[in-house]
């Protein structure tokens, strides 16, 4: 498949040092498991070592921010850049501490212009939850440019980045969200509702195919039992650990 031909293309972020290479690895991996056909994998970083070969690591664009502003959680937003380098075609973002556990070749079927998981706990918002979103790589150029020209209206407006984005996408008619069971929440969907979680384990949801850890809680908890002063105690999902390999 030539560069200048349309892809699929797997991206995903990592910079700091919360999450190290592993995370990328195991992820990269979960994807070749899961998607059917050839792909192109991202790694948008500031530190590539220790990256598998095969994962292009290329640098976090700059946000291009005025002196004094923090980054923070906005970076994700540079992934709407007009020209990311050079790379065309449709582009599947996915969070590091995501676990993959069945096919995700429909998220590059699902018919819409741009698809992001629905808030699971306020359902009646628009606002998405950016762990997993679809668009073409580079049609949403404006999404990033309005940010640059107005940062602090746009932070002093919206918590983070995804309610950003997806009050933007909204008033354009763009937004459009995954099939509800696609995307599952760790916290709300797989962990028992009390007293049963002292007694049961995590269970994949039925129809899951992808699952989301936001909040305080990674893999890694899940699979010790960890709760992390979590309001909701979990029991340990050895299980994970057939999803969450390199």
């Amino acid at each position: 498949m030539s560069s200048s031909s349309p892809q699929r293309v797997i991206l995903c972020m990592k910079w700091g040092t919360k999450y190290g290479p592993e995370y990328v690895n195991r992820l990269h991996a979960m994807v070749r498991r899961h998607l059917r056909g050839d792909f192109t994998f991202v790694c948008l970083t500031d530190d590539g070592a220790g990256v598998h070969p095969d994962v292009r690591c290329l640098p976090i664009p700059d946000l291009a921010l005025p002196a004094g502003i923090p980054e923070r959680g906005w970076k994700k937003l540079t992934t709407f850049e007009a020209d990311l380098y050079g790379l065309r075609g449709t582009a599947l973002f996915l969070d590091l501490d995501v676990v993959i556990v069945d096919d995700i070749t429909p998220f590059f079927e699902q018919p819409g212009e741009f698809l992001i998981i629905h808030d699971w706990k306020r359902p009646w918002r628009v606002t998405g939850n950016s762990s997993v979103y679809r668009f073409e790589l580079g049609a949403h150029a404006d999404v990033l440019a309005q940010f640059r020209a107005r940062p602090e209206e746009a932070r002093a407006n919206f918590r983070n980045e995804q309610a950003y984005l997806s009050d933007v996408l909204h008033k354009q008619g763009k937004l459009d969200y995954w099939p509800a069971a696609w995307c599952a929440s760790w916290k709300y969907h797989c962990i028992p509702r009390f007293p049963l979680n002292y007694f049961r384990a995590p269970a994949k949801p039925e129809g899951a195919r992808i699952l989301i850890f936001h909040g305080v809680m990674n893999p890694p908890d899940a699979l010790a039992g960890r709760s992390n002063g979590n309001w909701r105690h979990a029991r340990p999902a050895p299980w994970i650990a057939d999803h969450w390999r390199a």
